[in-house]
């Protein structure tokens, strides 16, 4: 059901598509962007009801002080698919809530929500539009090779983890190829621009 009044493009792809590029360039356009990436760790902030739950639910040893040792929690739901539930049964209602709370308040036409795992989800079926940023698994793991030094075997098992290409591509609206540059990559974004102003 529609809540808000600005109409939601949700923008998603696969790791090392060039999500950040794409949702940098309609920033640079003065457009808002929420990223779910930047509020899921707002919602484990010191003092925050989702810091506040997950100590209740895995004790104090996931605290680096007052802070939430990222390393700890991995190492508890690592090879756990149960308490990785527990954690995202935590954290994704808050996530959730806090992306609402945000599209609300925008003022414009659109906005651009970001959200890497959208095709994993069901929660997100009030966004208007779906934009996938798509390159070829090749690509991807060029990327991921490049940008984070890790093995081939690694970078494999990173994609397998998330959706595959064409099922990102069966919730698409709009799909932007990223395979050339970031002029090619600026063009796309702003015919979608035009696009996105006229609905």
């Amino acid at each position: 059901m529609k809540t808000h009044s600005c109409i939601t493009i949700g923008l998603t792809g696969g790791i090392a598509s060039g999500k950040s590029a794409a949702s940098n360039q309609f920033a640079d356009m003065g457009i808002p962007v929420i990223d779910a990436d930047i509020i899921a760790r707002e919602v484990v902030e010191p003092k925050s009801e989702g810091l506040k739950q997950l100590v209740t639910s895995f004790g104090q040893s996931i605290l680096d002080g007052e802070r939430l040792d990222r390393s700890e929690l991995r190492a508890i739901v690592f090879n756990d698919s149960q308490k990785l539930k527990q954690i995202n049964a935590i954290l994704h209602p808050l996530i959730g809530h806090e992306i609402r709370k945000q599209v609300n308040a925008v003022k414009q036409h659109y906005c651009i929500v970001v959200i890497p795992l959208l095709c994993e989800s069901s929660r997100y079926d009030w966004l208007d539009r779906v934009l996938v940023i798509d390159v070829k698994k090749e690509t991807q793991i060029s990327r991921l090779l490049k940008r984070d030094s890790i093995t081939l075997e690694l970078a494999n098992k990173m994609l397998d983890s998330q959706c595959s290409r064409n099922q990102r591509l069966a919730i698409a609206n709009d799909v932007l190829n990223n395979e050339k540059d970031l002029k090619h990559l600026k063009q796309g974004i702003e015919s979608l621009h035009l696009l996105y102003k006229s609905l």
